[in-house]
C-alpha cells in the first residue's frame, strides 16, 4: 500500500502566512485559499481591500489545481489554444492561472489558489506559500 503526506493545520497556516507576506510585499490585495487533494477548503485569507468575489475565485482555482493535479494555468492555456469544449469539464470552475498544486514525493497533497491581481501575480503569491512549506 502506498502512503503520502497530507496538509496539517500548521502547514496551512505557514502557506497562508508566506503567501500573504508575498502579497503585502508587492502591495497586492488578494485572497488566498488552501485546499486538500480532494479540493476541500482548509484555509482562506482575504487581505484588506480585496473584492469579495475573489474568495470564490481563489477557492475554485485551488480546487481545480488539486483535482487536476496540475496548475490551473494548464487549463487556461488549453482553452486559449482553441479547445473551447474543455469549458464543459465537470467540477472545474477555476480554469484561470493562479491555482498551484502542492506536490510531495510525487503526490499532489493539496493546492493553493489566489485571486485579486493579474493571474501571473496570483500564481507568484501561491508559489511563495508553497515554497515556504516545502523548504521547511
Amino acid at each position: 500500500m502506498n502512503t503520502k503526506a497530507f496538509l496539517t493545520r500548521a502547514d496551512v497556516e505557514k502557506i497562508l502566512a508566506a503567501s500573504a507576506a508575498e502579497a503585502v510585499r508587492n502591495q497586492w490585495a488578494v485572497t488566498i485559499a488552501v485546499v486538500d487533494d480532494g479540493g476541500h477548503p482548509l484555509g482562506l485569507l482575504r487581505l484588506d481591500g480585496c473584492a469579495a468575489i475573489s474568495s470564490y475565485i481563489a477557492t475554485e482555482k485551488a480546487k481545480t489545481a488539486a483535482l487536476g493535479r496540475r496548475e490551473s494555468k494548464v487549463y487556461e492555456d488549453v482553452i486559449n489554444n482553441g479547445r473551447y469544449s474543455f469549458l464543459s469539464a465537470p467540477l472545474l470552475h477555476g480554469m484561470l492561472e493562479g491555482g498551484v498544486n502542492i506536490v510531495v514525493d510525487g503526490h499532489t497533497i493539496g493546492a493553493v489558489g489566489v485571486s485579486g491581481v493579474k493571474s501571473t501575480e496570483d500564481a507568484q503569491v501561491a508559489k511563495a506559500g508553497i515554497a515556504a512549506l516545502l523548504q521547511a
